[in-house]
């Protein structure tokens, strides 16, 4: 019974913090033919300098999972953007107030917003041909953020947006 509710649990924390992620490539290039990256040097990123190494440190971790190499003249040079923002809820209480008498009638209606808002962010990863300096694929992923996360946590979300982003690469 409790591993029934502790998966239940589980399972519903995980739905309100999905990741979802759009993807954009060259559909002539041939993927296969990368196999060393780096990132551009006056990336600037949005995120603090310890969530950019933590980014950073999970890219490189991926990527050398799928055979790439950090190299000084690379094939591929990585640009990374992040913008964090602030969304509505989308819940609402609606409060209405009618009458009317004979054939005329009138009403007052209001919604009350219910919770505060919600911060998200999106994180853009660009893959740029070194040689060519042409834009071949991208990913933009919106995650749910939280500014009061410890650094554990902090790394173990950019890890799960950066496998998420990687799922689908290389694009078939």
């Amino acid at each position: 019974m409790r591993t029934l509710l502790f998966s239940t649990l589980l399972l519903l924390f995980a739905s309100c913090g999905s990741i979802k992620v759009n993807y954009d490539y060259d559909g002539q290039t041939d993927f296969t033919s990368y196999s060393t990256y780096n990132y551009f040097g006056d990336m600037e990123t949005g995120l603090s300098q310890l969530d950019e190494k933590r980014l950073m440190d999970a890219l490189d971790a991926t990527l050398g999972e799928q055979g790439y190499m950090f190299a000084e003249e690379p094939d591929v040079l990585i640009n990374i953007k992040s913008t964090v923002f602030s969304t509505q809820q989308g819940n609402n209480v609606g409060v209405g107030l009618g009458g009317g008498g004979g054939r005329v009638g009138g009403g007052v209606s209001i919604g009350i917003p219910v919770g505060g808002p919600k911060m998200t962010r999106e994180l853009q990863i660009d893959f740029v041909d070194a040689n060519k300096d042409m834009l071949i694929w991208q990913a933009i992923s919106e995650s749910p953020f939280r500014e009061g996360d410890t650094p554990a946590e902090k790394s173990e979300k950019l890890q799960a947006v950066v496998d998420k982003i990687f799922s689908k690469y290389p694009p078939e």
